[in-house]
């Protein structure tokens, strides 16, 4: 699997409610930045991405503009993705999201060192 297919495989399995762990690597320097959150190092990472998955259900993830460059053991993403989600109150999120992140080739496979998901908010 390359870079983009490892974010498209991403993008998959969060709409499926699949484990998201696997998809990051390890270690004191992993960041995840989400719309309300900002986890850094791979436990805390682990911990989010848990408690994301269960509290959450029903997700609509659309990429509109992924755009994916590297080189051998390093790559970049940017995307606009709508997503949208039901929490397990019954409260549904729905967001129209820039994403940006980096990859790592580690352990024979592409997995994510950093991820920012942001979105638009109008001043």
């Amino acid at each position: 699997m390359n870079a983009e297919d490892t974010v498209e495989a991403y993008y998959d399995a969060l709409r499926s409610g699949d484990a998201l762990v696997p998809f990051f690597a390890e270690g004191e320097t992993v960041v995840k930045v989400g719309i309300s959150e900002r986890l850094v190092g791979s436990e805390r990472v682990a911990e989010g991405l848990r408690e994301q998955t269960r509290t959450t259900s029903d997700w609509v993830v659309e990429s509109r503009d992924l755009h994916v460059d590297g080189r051998e053991s390093v790559a970049w993403f940017a995307d606009t993705v709508r997503m949208s989600w039901t929490t397990d109150g019954g409260e549904r999120h729905d967001f129209e999201t820039r994403w940006s992140g980096t990859l790592e080739y580690r352990d024979e496979d592409w997995r994510f060192v950093g991820m920012h998901v942001s979105a638009p908010r109008e001043f």
